[in-house]
């Protein structure tokens, strides 16, 4: 087989491995010999290990373990054995430990002995810290005064009374005559509001109010006994056309996966339906629901069956304009005190989704409509692989990976260690750990029946997803993942192709790995065995199902 993948069409994975065996001609001038320092009892420790005498011959390298993507667009996955097998067995091993409490206020008792004079003491110390010094603090601080201190540096705030609660942002009029908040440090203030230690009440008033963050329009709402989310329309977009927003309303906050409910990931997840079906109905000239109202479950089932009868009795000339579908989930924020921002720039648990047009034409402005190319969709990458796979292998790609997932054997070939690298399946989707992570942590999850996108799946199908997308980002929070990127990879609306399934992957970052030179060539290494991270994730799994009652 050429395709450069790790599913066989047998439906069983190839992993590589690497035993490196080499020599190497010494071509240096010189020794520089130094002392490094000395053992306990006063001996020297000299660098001669670093300045070999003559060639290095036969030297023997760690394995590594090489696993193509099964995707080939998403590159390769290194293992280091030496790494992975520390870990091998002992899956407890893999998680982030908790932030540690950070207090100012407690450690400048510390350094004095005795608590500062009062709150406006320890205000003023807070206020002459270096910059780089208070977004640290503002990014690890887990004291609400620190943290109240610093929002109050970062912008200016309106009070009813001196001693009272602030109620709101102080705003000022631009020489455009527009109104904007009074904010002094825009990444302070976003440092400090996104960190989750902060009051509640500063958070409504810096990030959650309706309007703090713009005048972007509200055009949807979900509202249940346990969640409420506002849909913003953001058509100031990197993506044409614009794109939704679906964020946790002020009376709902929640900053931390664990916070997060089913009932939430519902909701979110509502919107994100609810608006792809209606933009694909209106293209197709179906009616829609009348009313400034939540469309029912119900409801949203008869418009996708609508659209589905729509789009099999379409001919070419009247495709769709808008036919692809983006959505895609930043969880976590954190900004470093060099002023790079590390992640999202809202950690507000919130998704974003869009169409994607079909075409994009030249811009060259004699010939506007000359010609196109294919608009980019990650999904297509996946129908081109599809495609050039079954002509290869005459095999359905996914129903082959799917049997490699389940047959799976262990990377390292052990028989006494667990193999799965399933961490939850039901009748409708699989969530496993992927042969080949392009994150350390990465999970996916796929459905078990030939569903190429949210337009095909029906309602026991986009619950099962729901479900699953909650169970995954909570699984990674119990791991200790603080940010998290999920993507969707999605057939085209319309396309007949049966072979090409809905595929979501959720793609933690942690903190030894910021993606550098090797990342830039999609070559990801890894220091663990999958099924070792599997096995992980199924330990943290009873932890939290047991968590679904409430929201």
């Amino acid at each position: 087989m050429t395709l450069r993948t790790c599913v066989l069409p047998t439906g069983r994975f190839f992993v590589g491995v690497h035993k490196p065996t080499f020599s190497v001609h010494n071509h240096r001038c010189h020794d520089h010999l130094t002392t490094l320092g000395c053992l306990e009892n006063g001996t020297p420790v000299i660098n001669a290990a670093n300045f070999p005498p003559g060639d290095l011959k036969s030297l023997n390298g760690d394995w590594v373990y090489e696993i193509a993507n099964p995707l080939p667009f998403r590159g390769v996955t290194y293992i280091a054995r030496a790494w992975a097998e520390k870990k091998a067995g002992d899956p407890a091993s893999i998680c982030l430990p908790r932030p540690p409490p950070v207090s100012f206020a407690r450690t400048a008792e510390k350094w004095f002995g005795h608590a500062p004079h009062g709150a406006e003491q320890t205000d003023q110390a807070i206020s002459t810290l270096p910059r780089p010094l208070q977004l640290a603090l503002a990014t690890t601080s887990t004291d609400p005064a620190d943290l109240v201190c610093l929002a109050k540096i970062s912008a200016t705030f309106v009070f009813a009374d001196k001693n009272g609660e602030p109620t709101g942002l102080a705003y000022r009029t631009g020489d455009d005559e527009s109104t904007r908040p009074a904010i002094e440090d825009p990444h302070l203030f976003d440092a400090v509001a996104n960190n989750r230690h902060l009051p509640d009440h500063y958070k409504r008033i810096m990030a959650l109010r309706p309007g703090v963050q713009g005048g972007s329009e509200i055009v949807g709402e979900f509202q249940s006994e346990s969640s409420h989310i506002f849909e913003y329309l953001r058509t100031n977009s990197y993506i044409p056309g614009g794109h939704y927003a679906a964020n946790l309303a002020d009376d709902a906050v929640r900053y931390g996966l664990e916070d997060l409910g089913l009932g939430d990931m519902t909701g979110l997840r509502h919107l994100f339906y609810q608006r792809t079906f209606i933009r694909l109905a209106e293209q197709l000239s179906l009616a829609t629901p009348e009313g400034r109202r939540t469309l029912t479950g119900e409801e949203l089932e008869t418009l996708r069956l609508q659209i589905g009868r729509a789009l099999s009795g379409s001919s070419d000339s009247n495709r769709l304009a808008l036919d692809g579908i983006l959505w895609g989930w930043n969880f976590g924020y954190d900004y470093a005190p060099s002023d790079y921002r590390l992640h999202a720039s809202h950690q507000q648990i919130h998704q974003q989704y869009a169409l994607v047009p079909e075409k994009v034409y030249t811009a060259d402005p004699q010939n506007p409509k000359a010609s196109s190319l294919p608009a980019y969709a990650c999904g297509d990458l996946v129908a081109d692989f599809v495609r050039q796979y079954r002509r290869e292998t005459g095999r359905g790609f996914f129903e082959t990976y799917e049997k490699a997932i389940r047959e799976n054997r262990r990377t390292d070939g052990r028989n006494d260690l667990e193999a799965s690298l399933l961490v939850h399946a039901d009748d409708q989707v699989m969530i496993f750990v992927p042969k080949a992570q392009t994150s350390q942590w990465e999970i996916q999850i796929m459905p078990l029946h030939p569903v190429g996108n949210v337009a095909e799946a029906d309602g026991d199908m986009r619950s099962a997803l729901d479900r699953a997308l909650w169970i995954a980002a909570r699984v990674l929070s119990a791991l200790g993942a603080r940010m998290i990127t999920g993507i969707e990879f999605s057939k085209r609306i319309g396309e007949q192709d049966p072979d090409q399934r809905l595929l979501y992957s959720l793609l933690p970052r942690l903190p030894q790995s910021p993606g550098a030179f090797s990342e830039a060539q999609l070559r990801w290494i890894n220091g663990h065995y999958p099924e070792d991270f599997a096995r992980a994730c199924r330990n943290k799994l009873a932890e939290v199902t047991g968590s679904m009652g409430g929201r």
